[in-house]
């Protein structure tokens, strides 16, 4: 039987692997960026074959690292690609901020509720990860790339780790952003599957970053 771990479980797993000099925070945001590419195109074959246009959304930790990671792979894929960052630049954990430097070196990062110049074949949530315990705003939730407003056809949407809102441990829903698709990283976690879990995560992938 899988191993299904808590949030706490998970963060240990990555210090001790830190710590240990077997893997670093870059490598392992990295790989997780690469794994949820990966992930998309063997969710949707169509997607791989023809450069697309996609909108992420990158929250103020190293789950937005990760989007950043993601923005920076699509794009080098030829796909166009708009960012929004929630959250002030200045503050970002060290390897986000290193990623978000890396993209923003050649590509703007746009303000948070700066409209998308597009419709998207795909609308990434790196919002916030596995360590979210409250609430997720209005501020948030209404954000036009997530609005239902939005002129048909919606993009799929992807969660990076779990849907932001979603309690990683209960799955208890904290007004969730919904998904077609979670890649979550080395082994899911207990709110992929309790309570509103299921209903949130759509196809769930875990995926290898090498712990």
């Amino acid at each position: 039987m899988a191993e299904v771990w808590t949030a706490e479980q998970m963060r240990e797993a990555e210090q001790s692997a830190i710590k240990g000099g077997r893997t670093s925070g870059a490598e392992l945001m990295e790989n997780a960026g690469r794994a949820v590419v990966k992930a998309i195109f063997a969710t949707w074959p169509a997607l791989a074959s023809a450069p697309g246009t996609a909108v992420v959304l990158c929250g103020p930790g190293n789950n937005g690292g990760d989007g950043f990671v993601i923005a920076r792979l699509l794009r080098d894929r030829g796909w166009q690609v708009d960012l929004n960052l929630f959250g002030d630049p200045a503050k970002l954990p060290p390897d986000a901020r290193m990623n978000h430097a890396l993209w923003a070196e050649t590509n703007p990062v746009r303000p948070w509720q700066h409209p998308p110049e597009q419709n998207h074949d795909i609308c990434i949530d790196a919002l916030f990860g596995t360590g979210l315990t409250r609430p997720l705003d209005d501020t948030i939730r209404l954000h036009p790339a997530l609005s239902a407003s939005n002129k048909p056809p919606q993009p799929k949407r992807v969660a990076v780790d779990i849907p932001s809102g979603l309690c990683s441990d209960s799955g208890r829903d904290m007004g969730a952003l919904p998904a077609d698709l979670t890649v979550t990283f080395h082994r899911a976690k207990l709110g992929h599957y309790l309570a509103d879990g299921p209903s949130h995560c759509g196809k769930l992938v875990i995926a290898d970053i090498g712990l």
